[in-house]
């Protein structure tokens, strides 16, 4: 067995769970274990981007002893555009 936290955050809320999953297990199994997408119900597995200490990964990537797994929200606001809209406005919008 190997110790790992799953966490999920909004701007209100914040959730980590720390479970004990088998050898082997994966960074998918780990989320449905943490039962956070039903906390969350806003969030779901497919389309979901998850990562490992704040490194993207893939949901078949086994996890390991002391791995923290993250489920990330979409983006709201695509950060390029929101460069170019503060760039556009000059100096007073930073």
């Amino acid at each position: 067995m190997v110790n790992v936290e799953v966490a999920y955050a909004k701007p209100e809320e914040q959730a980590i769970v720390g479970l004990k999953m088998p050898e082997g297990a994966t960074v998918e199994a780990a989320i449905k274990a943490s039962r956070l997408l039903e906390r969350f119900p806003e969030t779901s597995l497919s389309g979901i981007n998850a990562g490992i200490f704040g490194v993207a990964c893939k949901l078949d990537q086994p996890v390991r002893e002391g791995d923290r797994i993250e489920i990330y929200r979409p983006l709201v606001h695509d950060p390029k555009e929101a460069r170019r809209q503060r760039a556009l406005k000059g100096p007073e919008a930073r």
